[in-house]
């Protein structure tokens, strides 16, 4: 088990809710997501899932995402609350810099605080790679993490922070910033944590 998959199991197995990026709804990613006009058969991959409410309000929109999380932990949590509703959901235990998706299986792939944490430059590549493998063409990206007055840290752990431009020099020409918004997000405990989400097409 890598240092990394060891940290965040840990965090999922012990924290449960108490954690800074727990939102009870996840309104802009839901309303990012319903702005790429995609229907129900459209396959949507959520990165870095964790125990996230997106995939029930994803399965409440009518469609079947497809969930990748490197701390299995998150998804026993998930599986319960879902209950019956688990078996419309793809489960991937793994790490997006290292995991083998399948190749242009993806209608859009969202990513709410997954890109801010990799902070070497070869992990950066390996993610874009990933998501050049496994996101069709003309599919779209929901991408959102720290902004640039964000927090330093997450968990412990560094973090990069970003603008819209920043995303998209991440990204490359290959995408095409569609719009962008800050968010003051609201913690557990009475704080607030600037985020930058980004929208993007594929070219």
């Amino acid at each position: 088990m890598t240092e990394r998959k060891a940290h965040w199991e840990t965090i999922y197995a012990t924290k449960g809710d108490a954690v800074s990026w727990f939102q009870p709804a996840s309104t802009e990613s839901m309303r990012l997501i319903r702005a790429c006009g995609l229907t129900p058969e459209a396959s949507i991959l959520d990165v870095g899932a964790g125990a996230s409410v997106l995939v029930d309000e994803l399965l409440d929109a009518g469609y079947r995402p497809t969930l990748l999380e490197i701390a299995e932990p998150a998804f026993v949590r998930v599986r319960e609350r879902l209950g019956a509703r688990a078996s419309e959901v793809g489960f991937i235990v793994g790490d997006v810099t290292e995991a083998e998706l399948p190749e242009a299986a993806f209608d859009l792939w969202h990513d709410r605080a997954v890109f801010h944490f990799l902070t070497e430059p070869a992990q950066r590549e390996a993610y874009v790679k990933a998501l050049r493998r496994a996101l069709k063409p003309g599919g779209f990206v929901v991408l959102a993490g720290f902004a640039p007055d964000g927090p330093e840290k997450c968990s412990g752990l560094p973090v990069c922070r970003y603008d819209a431009q920043g995303f998209a020099e991440q990204l490359g020409d290959e995408f095409e910033l569609l719009e962008s918004m800050r968010e003051l997000h609201p913690t557990p405990f009475g704080t607030s944590q600037a985020f930058q989400y980004t929208r993007f097409r594929r070219l």
